[in-house]
């Protein structure tokens, strides 16, 4: 038999032909996912001095997306650079008693503007993959609540408040004689630019026009003002509400607790202070009757667009709190700035179910169990800058419930135990020029502060780090205890190891040095203290150390921006209620000279 030699037929080239073709398909749908189709642009909630931006977007699978951007007032030449917007990936929320959910974008927001601005913002879109874009917007901030220009003031007693309320016109001042005035719900809304002003009489030197309470449900367009109030102000469905220079003491203080919250109130320079000890088995969920006798929030709301700014809060489970689970509803761009927290048993600041561009900046908090809690931040992203905290015992920053989208900038901690102690599973964080310090007087979980303990007084503890949270340029260290660190799988007792095995490649060692003299570490934790002057010491390891991030440290004063809160040269923030008569333009000038 004859032997005949088989060569490929047209059937083998046609699969070799398919397999090419095949490849080529899944490499181009590979580069077709990492590139971007940009999408609505829009600035939702804009608020008295911060302005938002979410640019949707599909593809980018592999996140390398940015956005520059630029701002300057309308009618200026000059450009200004602000922050990137950050990368937000599509996703849901984990553990949530009902689910939330946002979409592919990318987000941000530029600080510290000027009220009642116009300003015209560019956005740059590129994607190294493909995909490209300009956007040029104009925006305005919201002015600050005032009365009209020719608002007519109307005296009234505590037996006429009612229908003298029941009476009033748009751009009407009702001002309260001295006495009690009992439960009080207003019955009347304002319009845009003639608010509704019910305000104390500013003759006497005591604030003495007295409610048990005060019910602004629903109401529109309305400024309450320097009235003392010994239960709740409801702002339940209200909205540009202003509350300023009251007093409030109740267990529940100033709150908008169900949906739909309130919206684009102004929340101003009261006094809110309620009765929670600072006390070992005082200390929020972490006493051992599993925090039953741990209750009351200082100002506590869900809803958009909200400005909590210049309050003195004291003595709260938590001191200024956003909603959780079930009740929340809508929870972007809410500032919380310029606020003086002084004994929160359990969080001072509870940004937590933050839907992004909520911007926690310039607080002080004293003698605060946790001061900065996201559990979680839906996304984000929720910013922490420049926030003071002195004698904190548990973690700093609760970035809990699988968090993502925290933005942690210039923040400066000093507590027992651990120092730079994130101890639950936040991703996509970004963490930059912070000054961070623990040590001595902590004690493991299940220590002398309940069922939650303060660490042993590591530099460092972050166990469960994501590899999508990007980490550095921060001074961490101890008083009393040697450097140690844990930092995902790393554990180590060198300072050059933490900085050659993690991101922290330019972080720097600090201790208690790097204040000016007479700040005391806070060991014993219990009894309370007094707020800590936590400015730098000329010449220390934390001055010139910090990266340059535009709009938020660019008005730095040596060869570069100084790490945590202050800048050396610089004058603090004012914290707490502001006399009467400054707003916003002196606060803007104060944050960026």
């Amino acid at each position: 038999m004859k032997m005949v030699k088989k060569l490929p037929g047209p059937g083998f080239e046609a699969i070799l032909l398919l397999l090419s073709v095949f490849f080529a398909l899944s490499a181009l749908s590979c580069r077709a996912g990492d590139s971007t189709v940009p999408g609505e642009v829009s600035s939702p909630y804009p608020t008295v001095a911060n302005l938002a931006f979410e640019w949707r977007i599909e593809g980018d699978d592999d996140l390398d997306c940015a956005v520059e951007v630029a701002y300057r007032m309308a009618g200026e030449a000059k450009w200004h650079r602000a922050m990137p917007l950050r990368r937000i990936p599509a996703g849901a929320s984990v553990d949530a008693r009902r689910p939330f959910t946002w979409e592919n974008k990318l987000s941000g927001s530029i600080f510290d503007l000027k009220p009642g601005t116009e300003y015209q913002v560019r956005l740059r879109l590129n994607d190294p993959d493909g995909g490209s874009a300009e956007k040029l917007l104009t925006v305005k901030t919201r002015p600050v609540p005032r009365p009209a220009a020719d608002a007519a003031e109307k005296w009234v007693y505590p037996g006429t408040l009612k229908d003298s309320a029941a009476a009033a016109k748009p751009g009407d001042i009702l001002v309260l004689a001295p006495g009690y005035y009992g439960d009080f719900a207003l019955p009347c809304d304002g319009l845009p630019g003639r608010p509704v002003v019910i305000r104390s009489d500013r003759s006497h030197d005591l604030i003495n026009s007295t409610f048990d309470s005060i019910d602004l449900t629903g109401r529109k367009h309305v400024i309450i003002e320097g009235v003392t109030v010994y239960g709740s102000i409801d702002l339940v469905g209200a909205e540009e509400v202003a509350v300023r220079h009251c007093m409030v003491n109740a267990k529940y203080g100033i709150i908008a607790k169900n949906s739909p919250g309130c919206k684009n109130c102004y929340i101003a320079d009261n006094v809110v202070s309620y009765v929670m000890p600072w006390i070992g088995l005082g200390m929020g969920c972490c006493m051992d009757d599993g925090g039953a006798a741990c209750v009351g929030e200082g100002i506590q709301l869900t809803g958009p667009g909200n400005v909590i700014c210049y309050n003195r809060v004291s003595g709260y489970r938590d001191c200024i709190s956003f909603m959780e689970d079930r009740p929340v509803y809508d929870q972007r761009c809410i500032d919380v700035y310029n606020n003086d927290i002084y004994v929160g048993a359990d969080d001072g600041i509870e940004a937590d179910f933050s839907m992004g561009n909520c911007r926690i900046m310039r607080n002080r908090l004293t003698n605060c169990f946790i001061p900065l809690s996201s559990q979680p931040g839906l996304g984000g992203p929720a910013y922490f800058i420049r926030n003071v905290m002195y004698n904190v015992i548990n973690t700093i920053y609760k970035l809990s419930r699988s968090s993502k989208g925290d933005v942690v900038l210039h923040n400066t901690a000093v507590k027992v135990g651990d120092g730079f102690m994130v101890s639950h599973n936040p991703s996509l964080a970004l963490f930059r020029n912070n000054l961070m310090i623990g040590g001595q007087g902590g004690d493991e979980p299940g220590g002398r502060f309940g069922r939650y303990g303060s660490g042993p007084g590591y530099a460092v503890f972050f166990p469960r780090l994501s590899p999508t949270c990007d980490l550095d340029y921060d001074g961490v260290g101890t008083h009393g205890t040697q450097f140690k660190a844990t930092v995902g799988r790393l554990e180590t007792d060198s300072f050059e190891e933490f900085t050659r095995r993690t991101t922290e490649k330019h972080a720097v060692l600090v201790d208690m040095s790097v204040f000016a003299d007479g700040v005391e570490f806070p060991d014993p934790a219990i009894p309370e203290r007094e707020p800590a002057d936590l400015r730098l010491r000329p010449g220390s390891a934390a001055v010139d150390a910090a990266l340059l991030i535009p709009n938020v440290n660019d008005n730095f004063t040596g060869k570069g921006p100084d790490l945590g809160a202050y800048e050396l040269g610089r004058e603090p923030p004012h914290y707490g209620p502001r006399p009467p008569g400054v707003d916003e333009e002196t606060a803007q000038q104060e944050n960026n000279p």
